[in-house]
């Protein structure tokens, strides 16, 4: 169990810093964070100097504390996440191991931070892992509470950290969740017990003390600080608004989750058979019960918000995830037919799942003249070696090949070893590769920026500008704001090379004080600094 612990450890961890911080989220929470540490005011965060209400404070607190110590960079902002991700595995294998023993809390974890869906928010500097921790935390120690015994106080009063930890990184969902999932428990299963359930729940001083000392501070703080805005930007807006109906375009049927959860659960999908096959049978106990209220919850929940974005249906996966590694565990010793062809289609994803990855890179970056929107036709279409994706995914199946015919390792510690190395494939080759594709011209125009601002010639007062475009990464690596605004004389402005012709018209007739049909040939001048995938860093000038 120990060498498991490290191999999901490097899972987590291994090449965080291998790929640019994509947009938009990544970059908002990573400049959100850079804002933090260049102000010194760590009760409030920005973004491009103003207001950030999207997220409450403590996933920029541990970012800005890893940037600290390791220096402003992808896998510092990221490190946070990738910890998170490591403890939520660790966890989950936890609370399996006394239940179901140690194969299925082992492929249990392994499902976990091996499937797509983790391994994605698992790497990205946004709340989403770490918020994930805190669900999974607080929802298992409620089952503790439940289960009764010499432990449950204490359980309940973890319960209550963790969802105050939870309110302090995304808001209310951390104490939704799991609330919902245990009082759906006790009303599906101990309905005469209801009332006694729910004082115990409720009525424990020692843990809402916990939780408000935890979470109410800063909450107060903003309140005092900011007023309605913050009621306003982060309470109604980014919580209310956004369940009752489509932000920023995010939108989706109610079958979008359905479709979205198999996907997001990638290789272990095969799982899912096994697993709806005996949902009968886990219906009938305590604790599967518990597990498939959680996950149902959170399905339901979620499909009925307007706004859908893929990382919702992950706070809970983690009851997926424990029923298919009992599962794994089950018909790993069973020799019937269907046990068997589970086996077999589940090796055969395992191996093929980094070369279909590789295979649909390969085939977007030789077909890139065909992406309808200039912008990722430009950037998909960058020369970039795919040779390197074939070599990794060969290497991956036949890593994982290999292991799964190593009879010297328990079955249990084979799937965990090859599924290990399916992830690895994709974090240290894929992913990576995307993010050069699509981010690399952003990075490189941060740091001229960067670099072209710091001269003595600048013009006082002359700074980076986003024009036409929301690539908030680009202010990280500017090390500067870079606010999203028309260029004044002097400033340097990233903009979409096909664009800035229209663009330049456009602010040349609003300064000339007529309609942009009406502007005449006399543009403002600009000088191109760098050109890259589609985007073009320029010096404005002004007009000539």
């Amino acid at each position: 169990m120990p060498l498991w612990a490290l191999a999901m450890g490097l899972v987590a961890l291994l090449g965080l810093g291998l790929a640019p911080l994509f947009d938009v989220d990544e970059g908002a929470f990573s400049e959100a964070t850079r804002e933090m540490l260049a102000s010194g005011d760590w009760g409030h965060t920005t973004l491009n100097g103003a207001p950030r209400f999207d997220k409450p404070i403590l996933i920029y607190w541990l970012q800005a504390a890893s940037v600290h110590a390791f220096g402003l960079n992808e896998a510092a902002l990221r490190l946070p996440s990738g910890l998170a991700t490591w403890a939520w595995v660790l966890a989950v294998a936890a609370f399996a191991w006394p239940r179901w023993g140690h194969r299925a809390a082992m492929l249990a974890g392994t499902v976990l931070g091996t499937s797509a869906g983790v391994l994605l928010i698992g790497r990205a500097a946004t709340a989403d892992a770490l918020l994930n921790l805190w669900l999974a935390l607080a929802a298992l120690d409620l089952w503790r509470h439940a289960e009764g015994g010499a432990g449950a106080r204490a359980a309940l009063r973890r319960a209550a950290l963790w969802c105050g930890l939870g309110v302090l990184t995304k808001g209310p969902v951390a104490l939704l969740v799991p609330g919902a999932a245990l009082l759906l428990w006790v009303a599906a299963s101990d309905r005469a017990q209801w009332g006694a359930r729910l004082r115990a729940l409720l009525g424990d001083a020692w843990a809402w003390l916990v939780f408000t000392a935890v979470a109410l501070p800063w909450y107060a703080y903003a309140l005092h600080r900011h007023g309605m805005a913050f009621v306003d930007g982060f309470l109604l807006r980014h919580n209310l608004q956004r369940y009752g109906g489509p932000l920023e375009g995010h939108g989706g049927s109610l079958l979008y989750y359905v479709v979205l959860l198999p996907l997001l659960m990638l290789p272990w999908t095969p799982l899912l058979v096994p697993l709806l096959a005996r949902v009968r049978a886990t219906w009938r106990e305590p604790l599967g019960r518990y597990l498939l209220l959680w996950a149902g919850f959170v399905l339901v929940f979620f499909s009925f918000s307007g706004t859908k974005l893929p990382h919702y249906v992950l706070y809970g996966f983690t009851p997926v995830a424990l029923l298919a590694g009992r599962e794994a565990a089950r018909w790993q010793a069973d020799a019937d037919a269907t046990a068997r062809g589970v086996r077999r289609l589940q090796a055969g994803l395992l191996a093929l799942w980094p070369a279909a990855a590789a295979a649909v890179t390969a085939w977007v970056a030789l077909h890139a003249a065909r992406v309808a929107n200039p912008l990722y036709r430009a950037l998909i279409g960058q020369p970039a070696p795919l040779m390197p994706l074939a070599f990794a995914a060969l290497a991956a199946a036949l890593g994982v090949l290999l292991l799964l015919r190593l009879r010297r390792l328990p079955p249990a510690a084979r799937w965990s070893a090859a599924g290990a190395t399916a992830a690895l494939a994709l974090t240290l080759a894929v992913v990576p590769w995307w993010g050069r594709q699509l981010q690399s011209p952003v990075r490189e125009a941060g740091r001229r920026a960067a670099e072209v601002l710091a001269r003595a010639a600048t013009p006082p007062g002359a700074t980076l500008v986003q024009w036409g475009l929301h690539l908030p990464s680009v202010a990280v690596y500017a090390r500067r704001d870079a606010p999203r605004r028309p260029p004044l004389p002097g400033d340097l402005a990233l903009a979409r090379e096909d664009q800035v012709d229209a663009l330049a018209a456009q602010l040349a007739a609003l300064s000339a004080g007529h309609r942009p049909a009406e502007a005449d040939a006399t543009l403002p001048t600009w000088q191109p600094l760098m050109r890259m995938g589609g985007m073009v860093l320029l010096r404005w000038h002004g007009a000539p």
